[in-house]
């Protein structure tokens, strides 16, 4: 597979976004599910590994370690603080909490070295930034961790080209991470042009936009009833039947092209920039397969034209997040710049 650089590495130019194996879309996979997963990617040629403490409260990060401990020279790791799962109550039940806070973000690291099974985390991400915490503060606790050999290099996920640029005046930033997908054009905005300027590696997750590129979600009542999506505005039954409309002409552009809708996604997204790395998710080694195919896609400018236009800010029916899911990221928004 062609080759990327993020920071200090470099990565298959497609990775892999662990999160669906434990966490968010449903009852997580078996063990041994997960296992076929990350080994067939790992043999695909995928170099780059994407988990969070916050994923099954632990689990990922736990399953990654265990199946990928003795294969750890041969990808870079990447994994997130800032957001995880705590006993607020004190009755057993874990709930996410953003907490940024210097000796959370230390503590957590070393909870994360423990359930990867690893010295050293490659890239370590703020997952999101505390509001309640100066941006600096937090960053300059990475830094620390980089200082001591815990951590290779610090990412940010869901921030803004301001707060990127804040940040990386106290430690270089090494990747910025955010949803990026032809249905979620935010990154366009600021991020994208920042992220090239500053020298920063752009990491799209959900660049099959939660599913919905791929085509195959037809009927969102049968989504999982733990499935985030369910709160998702665009997942909503009327918004997703709407936006179901725009498959017709995707689906035929992808015929065209000679590729499968998902293709056609990442495709797409490797056009938009030599430094940006999508990391599809999956729960099956056929689709993982798939996703990987798409790094020898080429697409003309008049095809990207075309999927420009049929997709976008203005086409798409529904916000990507809840107002109080939207309230917690630092992402420019189409809204507010038009505001």
């Amino acid at each position: 597979m062609q080759q990327r650089n993020l920071g200090p590495f470099s990565v298959s130019a497609i990775g892999l976004g662990c999160m669906n194996l434990s966490h968010a879309y449903g009852a997580p996979v078996s063990a041994e599910q997960g296992e076929r997963v990350l080994l067939a990617a790992l043999d695909a040629g995928v170099t780059l590994f994407d988990t969070a403490t916050l994923y099954g409260f632990g689990a990922n990060e736990t399953l990654v370690g265990r199946v990928m401990k003795s294969h750890r020279s041969r990808f870079t790791l990447a994994s997130k603080c800032g957001m995880q799962g705590v006993d607020v109550a004190g009755d057993g039940k874990l709930v996410r909490v953003i907490d940024g806070r210097p000796a959370t973000l230390r503590q957590t690291c070393e909870d994360s070295l423990r359930r990867l099974q690893t010295d050293v985390i490659d890239l370590y991400y703020l997952h999101r930034w505390d509001k309640q915490v100066p941006i600096e503060d937090s960053v300059g606790a990475l830094a620390d961790l980089v200082r001591a050999g815990k951590i290779r290099s610090i990412g940010l996920s869901e921030v803004s080209a301001a707060t990127l640029r804040r940040a990386h005046a106290v430690h270089p930033i090494a990747a910025v991470q955010t949803e990026y997908s032809l249905w979620t054009r935010n990154p366009e905005i600021a991020v994208l042009d920042a992220c090239r300027d500053l020298g920063t590696a752009f990491v799209a997750f959900s660049p099959v936009a939660r599913g919905f590129l791929c085509g195959e979600l037809t009927d969102v009542s049968t989504l999982d009833a733990k499935d985030i999506r369910r709160a998702m505005p665009r997942f909503a039954p009327d918004a997703y039947a709407a936006n179901l409309q725009l498959l017709t002409g995707y689906r035929a552009i992808a015929r065209e092209v000679g590729c499968t809708p998902a293709q056609l996604a990442l495709a797409w997204l490797l056009h938009k920039g030599e430094h940006i790395i999508p990391i599809p998710g999956t729960t099956s080694v056929e689709h993982l397969l798939d996703d990987v195919g798409a790094a020898g896609v080429q697409l003309d400018a008049a095809v990207i034209a075309r999927l420009d236009a049929l997709i976008n800010e203005r086409t798409v029916v529904g916000p990507r997040y809840s107002a109080q899911s939207a309230s917690e990221v630092d992402t420019e928004t189409f809204e507010s710049r038009a505001a």
